[in-house]
């Protein structure tokens, strides 16, 4: 098989991705102290005017956001206008095919890839199965993947299976008072049997930001092919994934004021070395080679209702010009500078309580704004409490039970877990800080 390191396999490898972003949007920061327009975002999201949801703070969005009027626009457009099989000759047809190649083409712009990298599947969870299916078929016995106990199970349960083929699963484990990823540890995982690294841009319970490009050196300079679960960050900025260099990233569009949808970008090198997993004489087509199942062509066409969103922003906030990924850069960091005062507020909360254990980082600079809280009692528990204070808050494991077990969390306990976007303002956090008060 062609590995990361062979010369035909025309994968970056340099660790100055997120550098290159921050170059990029340099010159579209007139002023290094822009603040988020919240008011106006908010304005763009329906939920907010809804009056069953006013009063009410929403801070589970890890589980899935509000969706943007313009992808319920999209959608409506599609479902009462064009909701008939597309590409045909016929007018709704025609349009309805050229808004599901809108959807892609922009997309994939935005992710800084190229249209047939990125394909559509019906959940991150069925995106990861499909793939872990191609790796099977492609590698043999003895061969080994590299897994985290970070992730979601979503993400490390497909691979963990291939055990079954006879394919070694090494653990890449997690410190388990931080929950951190120690790039020592993987390098000391690394060797030439080694054909996939899989872990999460950041964990939906611990929060911090893994360096995905200097992971993604260390592995392909092992020879070694890269898998990043990005559901967990995708919501606090759509990124560059040609400048971070993975050959595969994913996540999930209902998580990013979308439609249920999940978007995975394979890049080409690697797609078409791997099995085809569509229908045969689609094999020619890299996007449809891991779709096995056909497209939901209305939810695909309202993903362009994104990069609807990412383009108001940008224009609104003093953006004149620049491709798909710079205008995502500058997005990106007007939500992530937004989110970062929000989160260090909470942190500040929670971290020296007693009766608290905060996972992951307590500063703000290096996590998602997804906070979770190990109790000394049931974290669903306290966020059916907060539901009476008018909080919106989830309790459990989140799918993450080997992360919480090997922190030496009660996964059947579970943790309080407080999540929010930029779309969260200053009265939702002072909201949230005076519940947490009442109910800690």
């Amino acid at each position: 098989m062609m590995r990361p390191d062979d010369p035909e396999c025309d994968i970056a490898t340099e660790d100055n991705g997120l550098k290159l972003v921050l170059e990029r949007v340099g010159h579209f920061m007139h002023d290094e102290a822009m603040k988020l327009d919240t008011e106006f975002v908010r304005s763009q999201f329906p939920a907010f005017a809804e009056p069953v949801l006013q009063n009410q703070a929403f801070f589970e969005n890890a589980g899935g956001s509000y969706t943007c009027g313009a992808v319920i626009d999209r959608l409506m457009r599609f479902y009462t206008q064009r909701k008939v099989q597309p590409y045909a000759p016929y007018a709704a047809s025609t349009l309805g095919g050229a808004e599901m190649d809108e959807a892609r083409t922009r997309m994939a712009a935005l992710l800084g890839v190229a249209f047939d990298e990125l394909s559509f599947g019906p959940s991150t969870t069925q995106n990861t199965y499909v793939l872990a299916q191609a790796f099977g078929q492609m590698m043999t016995a003895g061969e080994a993947i590299i897994v985290t106990n970070q992730d979601h199970e979503a993400n490390t349960g497909p691979w963990r299976r291939l055990a079954d083929l006879g394919i070694e699963v090494r653990e890449w484990q997690i410190d388990p008072d931080t929950g951190h990823l120690d790039l020592a540890k993987l390098e000391a995982l690394l060797d030439d049997k080694v054909r996939l690294v899989c872990f999460p841009h950041c964990s939906n319970v611990v929060g911090e930001i893994n360096p995905v490009t200097e992971i993604t050196a260390l592995a392909h300079a092992a020879g070694a092919f890269v898998c990043v679960d990005g559901v967990s960050y995708a919501p606090h900025g759509f990124v560059d994934v040609g400048a971070l260099g993975p050959d595969i990233y994913l996540f999930s569009a209902y998580k990013t004021y979308g439609p249920h949808q999940g978007l995975m970008v394979i890049r080409r090198a690697l797609g078409e070395l791997l099995p085809n997993q569509g229908h045969y004489f689609n094999a020619s087509s890299l996007y449809k080679r891991f779709t096995p199942a056909g497209p939901d062509h209305a939810q695909v066409a309202a993903c362009a209702g994104m990069a609807d969103y990412v383009d108001m922003l940008f224009t609104h906030h003093g953006g004149a010009e620049g491709g798909a990924t710079e205008r995502g850069a500058m997005v990106h960091d007007l939500m992530r500078g937004h989110e970062t005062v929000l989160l260090q507020q909470l942190l500040d909360a929670v971290k020296d309580r007693n009766s608290v254990r905060l996972i992951g980082p307590d500063r703000a600079e290096n996590r998602a704004p997804t906070v979770a809280l190990a109790l000394n009692r049931s974290g669903g528990e306290v966020a059916r409490e907060l539901t009476e204070l008018g909080v919106m808050a989830g309790g459990g494991d989140f799918y993450a039970v080997r992360a919480l077990d090997a922190m030496g969390v009660d996964a059947d306990r579970g943790v309080l877990r407080l999540s929010f976007t930029h779309y969260t303002s200053q009265d939702e956090i002072n909201h949230l800080l005076n519940a947490l008060d009442d109910v800690l």
